[in-house]
């Protein structure tokens, strides 16, 4: 209600103060052309959804979204009626600049009365203690199922009414108990027309993300691709794009130091090293040799350190820059490698004394991705040599923290943030 009256305010007033009560009326009216459509689309987007009142700067942005495409909707068909020269232009884009302002400032006020009526917590959580592990809920209401005289009893029809009284006003409930007990407490919640939670710690320990039933099956999923179809054609496009584009930008660039990683000892001009990418599959991995041949390690066995007498002239200045790494502008080419991703290491890759997948098993997690050129653990400084298991901790988070929010956005921030680290003290 609070946004419709916003809107016809804004409307209102900019025509009043344009045309007087003739230009109210008539932005009135064009008021209400687009109120039917803002409603509708800030429906759909999720406008006045629960989160909304959760996390109000997300609100705020969705509706200014449906009203912005409604406003577009309304212009775009005066534009194919040829109507658009029977109100002022003026008139309407004031209303519209207005409107978003007003709706925008009265859900920026709203947070102090969602605040003053909800409290912490926009939803009433109840926690029912039924001899289960202790669950600890900010703002939810905690009650014993004891003391209240309730039980997982479908045959007592006085519990049940007990039971009933208990979860009036209550949007969600959560019953710790033993395993013994759940199936009989989710039966109960079953019929209690409110949004019923029984905790397991197998979800815990699997690591479950939902669950579904099939077949007759219960099934829990623990693992999901971070990425849909259209992040994952986004992404690629977006690859392409940019590494087809550098390559043919920097190709005067590779050719010279081509030339001169050959003169300088005769040997090939590419390392190539298998890493582990997406999937956990295999690829090799290419890069500007800066070793000498007879030293190079293919397994990755030895990270290279500060003053290694495997690195030749040329490959420390080539490091140092990173410009070793520039071939793998190829890999995003054939598909192996994205721009930006968790880093590939290599199998034998050690943290201190310990293999990486050794230090901490979410390890594997990070190759639900692409591997890439680069990533937020390397614009973070979390690069270099590893030689304490904090070293690979601190990535692994990084990584971690990449594939939990992907947007194209953030790719693209993280490679301009790039530019600022491709020179380095760390790059041995």
């Amino acid at each position: 209600m609070g946004d419709v009256v916003a809107i016809l305010c804004a409307f209102g007033l900019t025509g009043y103060l344009e045309f007087g009560r003739p230009g109210m009326a008539e932005s009135l009216i064009q008021a209400q052309v687009i109120l039917p459509l803002f409603i509708t689309i800030a429906l759909y987007n999720g406008s006045y959804s629960m989160d909304t009142l959760r996390y109000h700067w997300r609100g705020l942005f969705k509706a200014q979204v449906a009203l912005l495409l409604a406003m577009v909707t309304v212009v775009f068909v005066h534009f194919l009626a040829k109507t658009s020269s029977d109100f002022s232009r003026f008139a309407f884009l004031s209303g519209c600049a207005l409107a978003l302002m007003t709706v925008a400032w009265l859900r920026l006020q709203m947070r102090s009365v969602v605040g003053w009526r909800c409290g912490a917590n926009v939803m009433n959580e109840l926690v029912v203690d039924d001899g289960g592990p202790m669950v600890k809920l900010p703002g939810a209401i905690r009650i014993s199922a004891a003391a209240m005289g309730i039980r997982p009893n479908l045959s007592d029809p006085q519990t049940l009414d007990r039971l009933g009284l208990v979860l009036r006003n209550i949007d969600r409930v959560i019953v710790s108990c033993p395993p013994e007990r759940r199936a009989d407490w989710a039966m109960m919640l079953k019929g209690a027309n409110v949004d019923g939670e029984v905790l397991d710690d197998e979800v815990v320990r699997l690591g479950a993300q939902g669950a579904r039933v099939s077949n007759g099956y219960g099934l829990l999923m623990v693992s999901a691709g971070p990425l849909g179809l259209r992040d994952r054609a986004l992404k690629r496009l977006f690859d392409v794009t940019f590494a087809a584009s550098a390559i043919f930008a920097l190709s005067p660039l590779l050719i010279a130091v081509a030339v001169a990683v050959k003169l300088q000892d005769g040997g090939p001009v590419f390392f190539t090293q298998r890493r582990m990418g997406r999937g956990n599959r295999f690829f090799n991995m290419y890069k500007f040799r800066s070793m000498t041949q007879a030293l190079c390690d293919a397994q990755g066995n030895v990270s290279a350190s500060k003053d290694d007498q495997r690195i030749t002239r040329v490959g420390k200045f080539i490091r140092s820059t990173s410009i070793d790494e520039l071939p793998q502008l190829f890999n995003v080419l054939l598909g192996d490698m994205s721009l930006v991703g968790p880093r590939p290491h290599a199998t034998g890759s050690l943290a201190g004394e310990k293999l990486f997948w050794e230090v901490d098993q979410r390890y594997w997690q990070r190759h639900s991705l692409k591997p890439g050129l680069s990533g937020l653990a390397q614009v973070r400084g979390f690069r270099g040599a590893t030689d304490h298991e904090a070293d690979l901790v601190n990535r692994l988070q990084s990584d971690l923290e990449y594939l939990e929010g992907w947007t194209i956005t953030r790719d693209i921030q993280i490679l301009f943030l790039t530019l600022r680290v491709l020179v380095h003290d760390r790059a041995f």
